[in-house]
């Protein structure tokens, strides 16, 4: 099954399952790939998270329901998943602009969010640069911590931060970004910043010590002032590069490699600077 294929499958079981207990690891599991990559891969194609994207289906429901029935706002606050009226009124004023008594009484307007489907459109030609190799296994140290998927991408950037910008001593240069989910199960996964394995090094900071497998790659080059062509690229590898290249994504590894900042004169602003994105990946049966 193609990547495209998988988002679309994923949509369609959200669809049909909306009122459920959906979280962004069961739809992963359900359509067959690692929840990292299903929530990176889906906030890249669709331009929401999967968190987003359930909510804002379910106000758009529930604005009809409230519309088209006389059911009552607990009602509609336990069909969709809320733990009380005030908390779900909450959400429903957050989407709609008025409040459920205000669309009852005064006619206010209610908002429609329809479901999404993907469609690749051709946008002319581009080349993307990449290589596919064969890395051996490998040991890395550094810190980590676990993350939630729903909320890794505004939690990471604030982790570095913490760990590599603010820190009066860095326990790490940062040579790597690693997201680990060897299960690929669950709606959390840990996420470490670390550096080639030295072993006296690990052991007198007190370091963690991971080994990634023995995987094939794919690798993709990012140059310029980060964090925009590393972004760009991720958004190119799930939105042009998967679905036309013939590999899928195995494991639950994502690896961002970084050049040493003091090796340009911009550190990581120079115009020059290089990055690699690195997924583990098979060729498509």
């Amino acid at each position: 099954m193609d990547w495209v294929e998988m988002i679309e499958n994923a949509l369609k079981y959200i669809e049909e399952n909306i009122a459920e207990d959906l979280t962004a690891g069961g739809i992963a599991k359900e359509v067959g790939i690692s929840p990292f990559y299903f929530q990176k891969g889906f906030s890249m194609l669709c331009g929401y998270s999967v968190g987003e994207y359930i909510r804002m289906r379910r106000m758009s429901l529930a604005g009809s329901e409230w519309l088209a029935s006389d059911c009552k706002v607990i009602d509609l606050a336990l069909k969709y998943g809320y733990d009380s009226p005030d908390s779900f009124t909450k959400a429903f004023t957050r989407f709609h602009g008025s409040t459920p008594m205000e669309v009852r009484r005064n006619g206010a307007l209610v908002k429609a969010f329809a479901p999404l489907h993907i469609r690749l459109t051709l946008e002319g030609g581009s080349t993307m640069e990449y290589r596919v190799e064969v890395k051996p296994a490998f040991q890395v140290m550094g810190v980590s911590k676990m993350f939630s998927y729903e909320t890794a991408n505004r939690d990471i950037p604030r982790y570095w931060d913490e760990i590599h910008v603010q820190a009066a001593v860095k326990p790490v240069k940062g040579m790597y970004g690693i997201c680990f989910d060897e299960e690929m199960s669950g709606n959390r996964f840990r996420y470490m910043i670390g550096d080639d394995l030295n072993e006296e090094e690990a052991v007198g900071k007190g370091l963690e010590i991971h080994e990634v497998p023995r995987h094939t790659w794919a690798v993709f080059p990012c140059r310029g002032a980060m964090p925009l062509p590393l972004q760009e690229v991720n958004r190119r590898i799930f939105s042009e590069w998967l679905p036309a290249s013939g590999y899928e994504i195995t494991e639950g590894y994502n690896i961002e490699y970084y050049s040493n900042p003091v090796d340009f004169k911009g550190g990581t602003q120079d115009p020059e600077y290089y990055a690699e994105v690195w997924i583990p990946v098979t060729e498509r049966r």
